[in-house]
């Protein structure tokens, strides 16, 4: 789910667009799944799952790109400047576990 790179981590994502509201899902198979209410059109989704990370890891805007994944439910994406094991620090408590 989380892998190191050069910029810092990225992060697998399983988006469900259209859902009746936005929320970090929880893990499903090996990524991590986020619903947005946003359609799947014109890259709207995507822009819903940025701004979902963004306050979900209190990172900044800036800091996620969207690496892969642009026309399909599962995304990677890239969060810049916090290393895998920060990552994994932030993901676990967000889910408490």
């Amino acid at each position: 789910m989380i892998v190191s790179h050069t910029d810092g981590a990225t992060l697998a994502v399983r988006a469900q667009p259209g859902a009746k509201k936005n929320a970090v899902m929880g893990v499903q198979a090996g990524s991590l799944k986020l619903a947005v209410t946003a359609p799947p059109e014109e890259g709207r989704a995507n822009a819903a799952l940025v701004e979902l990370l963004r306050d979900w890891l209190g990172v900044r805007r800036s800091q996620i790109e969207l690496l892969s994944g642009a026309t399909n439910r599962n995304k990677v994406f890239l969060i810049r400047d916090v290393s895998a094991a920060e990552l994994q620090a932030i993901v676990a408590e967000q889910l408490g576990q």
